[in-house]
């Protein structure tokens, strides 16, 4: 998965340019940032940032992290510097933080947690967050004619993409779509208040940690 979004890296933002989707994504781009304004977020996989950019005015610091030099190169260009710390790292053992942050964001990451890593990853989040901090996480819908067609599904029900590159090589990514029954089971063990919001394109999940 690292090896991919790195050599995808300058090629990344192409999936924001398909012309279905501008309207959910105009929407969105409206929303999370009040869901995460006045707080210090946590943001797990940044990518090139496009999230980034959005909530970063509104945000008093972020912290924002990525398996892939090449993406955080990117991403770096797009905020103030002031307000982002940028640190490469795996999402299933975070850096540590001098105190915990007040709101999480993982947007287009849950589609690659494997099915058996889901609590793991849920533990080592809200772990870095405070009591009671709003999350959002944000990913794809499968939507035929706009989605990259599923390839292969594995034992444990994780399903894989083709994803060919500029160049013609060619890689198989895990991508999950998960129902809205399947997100709200897994995350009401360690969450309160969790909203489950739909486009035609995307899915949200904004909730509160729960107190540990």
């Amino acid at each position: 998965m690292q090896d991919y979004y790195a050599a995808r890296a300058t090629e990344y933002d192409k999936v924001y340019a398909k012309p279905e989707r501008q309207a959910d994504l105009r929407q969105i781009e409206q929303w999370l940032p009040g869901v995460l304004a006045g707080r210090s977020v946590l943001e797990v996989a940044c990518g090139t940032g496009y999230w980034t950019q959005f909530f970063a005015p509104r945000c008093t610091r972020i912290v924002a992290i990525d398996s892939a030099p090449e993406t955080i190169q990117i991403a770096k260009s797009r905020v103030p510097p002031e307000k982002v710390e940028f640190v490469v790292g795996d999402a299933y053992s975070l850096p540590p933080q001098p105190k915990p942050l007040s709101a999480g964001f993982a947007g287009f990451w849950w589609s690659h947690v494997p099915r058996t890593r889901v609590g793991e990853f849920l533990r080592g989040f809200h772990a870095a967050l405070e009591p009671g901090a709003p999350v959002v996480l944000l990913d794809n819908r499968f939507v035929p004619g706009s989605s990259t067609p599923i390839t292969e599904q594995d034992a444990a029900g994780n399903t894989y993409q083709t994803r060919l590159l500029s160049d013609g090589t060619s890689y198989r990514v895990l991508k999950n779509f998960p129902s809205e029954r399947e997100l709200l089971a897994a995350v009401s063990p360690f969450a309160t208040g969790v909203r489950y919001h739909e486009w035609e394109y995307f899915w949200a999940l904004e909730y509160v940690t729960a107190a540990p």
